[in-house]
């Protein structure tokens, strides 16, 4: 689906802190997306997609990493210091990242369901003077704004479920967003998503989780494909199931 290139990625490899090991005994050891990247490690592309169902583990990984690199469990950048209440896992602190000379330090976080409050941050302490008032667009506008703004500094990019903000044409001006920043070569994007339009990604390697652990699946072979076009194409099928 595409070509990405392979160059100087922020983060190649994800492995556990061997020094200090998390109980595969209590969560979220008992993952077994958790278990399998810690007991075998997980090399990363240009371009990494996980998708699977609601609590298998999707947006633990990618919060995990984004802490690991030095980010707000609730978004922003890895210059950003935003936090409200803490609810992430301390998994985090049982991970290795392997980098890649000179490749670059910076990152953002992106997380719709924090991103109110990450612009508030902005406009209160955090942000530029020239900076576009973010609040005062809608909430897709404004997350489409914010990549546009910061994607003038590649590096690592983590999103957990952006398609919360966006619309099926927003989905696809992300994905055109993001490929600019992969294209430099110096920029790396980890996602987490339901939205079979972002986990087409041109080029992406997409990994659907699930309670096997993670296993790298062609698009047209993931169960989020499938049964969404089998949703579309007779939804009365489905809807008269319900209630």
């Amino acid at each position: 689906m595409g070509r990405v290139p392979r160059t100087r990625l922020p983060i190649r490899r994800i492995e556990e802190y061997a020094p200090d090991p998390l109980s595969r005994h209590s969560w979220p050891g008992t993952l077994a997306p958790v278990r399998q990247v810690l007991d075998e490690g997980l090399d990363l592309d240009p371009v990494t997609v996980f998708v699977g169902d609601n609590g298998v583990g999707k947006s633990t990984l990618v919060e995990a990493v984004a802490l690991a690199y030095g980010m707000s469990p609730e978004g922003g950048s890895t210059m950003s210091g935003h936090s409200t209440r803490p609810t992430e896992s301390q998994l985090w602190e049982h991970l290795l990242l392997v980098r890649e000379p000179g490749a670059p330090k910076s990152g953002f976080f992106l997380r719709a369901e924090t991103m109110h409050g990450f612009f508030t941050y902005l406009e209160g302490h955090g942000g530029r003077p020239d900076e576009p008032r973010f609040h005062e667009r809608s909430h897709g506008e404004s997350f489409l704004d914010f990549v546009i703004d910061r994607s003038r500094w590649p590096g690592l990019w983590i999103l957990d479920e952006p398609e919360s903000a966006l619309s099926f044409s927003g989905c696809l001006a992300l994905i055109g967003l993001l490929q600019s920043v992969v294209d430099t070569g110096i920029g790396q994007v980890l996602l987490s998503t339901h939205s079979p339009v972002l986990a087409a990604f041109p080029g992406a390697a997409v990994h659907e989780v699930g309670e096997w652990g993670l296993r790298r699946t062609a698009w047209g072979d993931l169960d989020l494909v499938r049964d969404q076009r089998a949703f579309l194409a007779a939804p009365e099928r489905y809807l008269r199931h319900l209630g």
